[in-house]
């Protein structure tokens, strides 16, 4: 980390950092700070030690570490980078912690109409793409990974999704995500 940090009594783990310290310093991070934050908070989240509200704050502390990452980069390989870890996060406390239709974060519904808004081709388009994969320009090629790594979290999601279109739509990339390379 910084010598700002060290500075500041924080220390160079920021493991062991508050929620507080932690937000403090996302709001000033850049680049891999930022990356080092988001991993942090996300390991706060994931521990089981915490109590429930607790892990939910340290998730929406590294989405939001995540979010700036989006601000900072530049491309389409950071969007979707940085899209996925945040679905995929997401996702985890969904399933782990409870869906929460009050916050866009962990509604299920939210994460569905999110992943649809993210994709730029349709599971058919993605499927005849994906017959003959080895062949296409690596931009083509790249394009089909990014559409599986969105999609990664599509099968545990439609456990939480009502029957309607928009669960047919996501349903459909569970079979066209086994093709894509």
């Amino acid at each position: 980390m910084s010598s700002d940090a060290d500075r500041e009594g924080l220390g160079r783990d920021p493991s062991t950092w508050t929620l507080k310290q932690l937000a403090t310093f996302i709001q000033n991070a850049r680049g891999q700070q930022l990356e080092t934050a988001r991993v942090a908070a996300q390991g706060h989240a994931y521990d089981s030690a915490h109590p429930r509200e607790g892990r939910r704050q340290w998730a929406k502390l590294s989405l939001l570490a995540n979010r700036l990452m989006l601000a900072d980069g530049e491309g389409d390989l950071t969007r979707t980078r940085v899209t996925h870890q945040d679905f995929m996060l997401r996702m985890w406390v969904i399933d782990r912690l409870g869906p929460d239709d009050t916050d866009p974060d962990w509604s299920p519904d939210a994460l569905a109409a999110d992943t649809l808004d993210a994709l730029t081709i349709t599971p058919a388009q993605a499927a005849a793409l994906a017959d003959g994969w080895r062949d296409l320009a690596i931009e083509q090629i790249r394009r089909l990974r990014w559409h599986k790594n969105l999609t990664a979290h599509v099968e545990t999601l439609l456990g939480y999704l009502a029957p309607g279109r928009t669960r047919e739509q996501l349903l459909a990339w569970t079979s066209t995500r086994r093709l894509l390379p």
